[in-house]
């Protein structure tokens, strides 16, 4: 085929579908799309999911297909009774080293999506069929079948033994997904896109409304696949290559098209929970130390300084940003690495991973965004950060942004540079004042508390004292005494220096009437 029948072929079909989306009503969006793309595109290439995201956004925005009140109406027990079947996963017996299995829609999945597989630049529609569910009853069964829509996909791939493909990669409801890395258990999770995170107005959820997932070669260790994200007010096309590993990466390319002004977006949005632990006490008695997904953000900036802020649970709603301009990276990380960090036995906290994120390029002026949900209870993801550009996204300007997502057990630091393992509180002896404890460790080798010098402030009242004393090889113990004067809240923040220069994290800590 020549470039001028491609150009002519590629023109046809971004006409054909902005007809044929202008007269929608009942049919869903995807399906539409992946007629469209099979009928006047033969060939999956590179710019195919840009181009419907780019048709898409000239359009108002359509719900996907609602699934069967049946399945909606399904209780937690009996959705968690359908699993999909192991002897159907896509390329289960090839010699490729991945494999895919479906989530079935239903319960708080409320979308029917679309998943297609790639082979030789052919996009197929992943079929279902009766047996490809094992349900609690032949009725859902057939109804799966009949309906041929998911709720997400799971990667599958030989991650901690030669001889079991693990599950790596979840992706599942809105944009939201999660990956692991080897001896890791689920835990935090990602999102394509936030929008209005914590305004007045409300939050706006994106969708990954149809993914093409490209066949490996049999020897590949990584796979690639693509998604469309569509929402009231943008659509965007994403691009995922999936490296997994003792730390498994996701190289993330994405082109957005607004179809009106987004003023508050997330770029690289993570979700996770906190509970308690460290410095904030839980409010009723607990067994255990400590419980959380994650118990900290760390934010490496762009003037190269990096930063700790230890997560918390409050009583209202909080909002941190850290003001930046083309940040190094960021994430949400799990540090306390044992089981008696927690003393829980069976939730595992000690395995959950971390996520950092590394942009690609320049990101500019903006803030590194952290909310803080209350919640009264563990089972709520109350966490999320995320980075917000300074300046709005407009319609008819195409934002495109990169970045690459590793699920390691802690933040990137350079070697002898002291990292905040632990974060404490209390009333300091014989005082009414408040004192703050951090424990440093990986500090320089040798350092000694005596060549090491403290810098401390508060946003609010005054800082009383501060005390360093050795806490294990290359750690050290800081205390900071200070007095709130009464102020409904005060930004904490601690450095430990030697000879005018950083030898540790910047601890920061928004310090809230207890």
């Amino acid at each position: 085929m020549t470039s001028k029948s491609r150009l002519h072929e590629r023109r046809s079909f971004l006409a054909g579908l902005a007809a044929t989306l202008a007269g929608v009503t009942l049919q869903p969006v995807a399906s539409v799309i992946a007629a469209e793309s099979q009928s006047k595109t033969p060939q999956f290439t590179a710019n195919t999911v840009n181009d419907i995201a780019k048709a898409l956004s000239e359009h108002p925005f359509i719900p996907p297909m609602q699934v069967p009140e049946r399945l909606l109406k399904l209780d937690y027990d009996r959705y968690r009774q359908i699993r999909f079947n192991p002897n159907a996963a896509i390329w289960a017996g090839s010699k490729t080293k991945f494999t895919i299995q479906m989530f079935a829609p239903g319960l708080f999945f409320k979308e029917g999506i679309d998943v297609y597989t790639v082979e030789n630049g052919v996009a197929k529609v992943i079929q279902l069929d009766k047996n490809s569910f094992i349900t609690p009853g032949s009725d859902l069964s057939d109804l799966l079948a009949q309906l041929n829509k998911v709720a997400g996909f799971r990667l599958h791939y030989p991650l901690n033994t030669p001889k079991y493909q693990d599950e790596i990669v979840e992706f599942q409801g809105a944009s939201y997904f999660r990956a692991l890395s080897k001896g890791q258990n689920y835990g935090l999770s990602a999102r394509g896109l936030a929008i209005d995170v914590a305004e007045p107005s409300g939050e706006e959820f994106p969708l990954f409304r149809t993914f093409w997932i490209e066949r490996p070669a049999n020897k590949a260790d990584n796979i690639v696949f693509h998604a469309l994200l569509d929402s009231k007010r943008v659509t965007g096309a994403y691009h995922f290559n999936i490296y997994p590993g003792d730390t498994t990466k996701l190289d993330v390319k994405a082109t957005l098209y607004p179809r009106t002004k987004l003023n508050h977006v997330g770029i690289g949005s993570l979700t996770s929970m906190f509970f308690f632990g460290g410095i904030d006490r839980p409010d009723v008695p607990d067994y255990r130390n400590a419980v959380h997904d994650s118990d900290g953000l760390a934010i490496l900036n762009g003037q190269g300084e990096y930063i700790w802020r230890p997560l918390n649970n409050p009583k209202t709603l909080q909002v941190s940003a850290f003001v930046d301009k083309d940040p190094k990276g960021f994430g949400l990380v799990q540090r306390a690495r044992e089981q008696r960090d927690y003393e829980d036995l069976q939730a595992n906290y000690h395995k959950r991973p971390s996520a950092w994120i590394t942009p690609t390029g320049n990101w500019g002026e903006g803030y590194v965004v952290l909310v803080e949900i209350p919640s009264a209870q563990e089972t709520n993801d109350n966490i999320v950060a995320y980075w917000r550009p300074k300046q709005a996204l407009e319609p008819g300007t195409p934002f495109e942004f990169g970045y690459q997502l590793t699920w390691p057990n802690d933040s990137p630091l350079p070697s002898g540079f002291g990292r905040v393992r632990r974060t404490s509180s209390g009333i300091k002896l014989f005082t009414q004042f408040p004192q703050v404890v951090i424990d440093f460790m990986d500090l320089p080798a040798g350092i000694k508390p005596e060549d090491v010098h403290i810098t401390a402030s508060v946003s609010s009242g005054r800082v009383l004292e501060t005390q360093a004393e050795p806490n294990g090889p290359n750690g050290l113990r800081v205390y900071m005494t200070f007095d709130t004067d009464g102020a409904p809240l005060t930004e904490i923040r601690v450095q430990p220096r030697s000879q005018g220069k950083p030898i540790g994290e910047t601890m920061l800590f928004r310090w809230l009437p207890q």
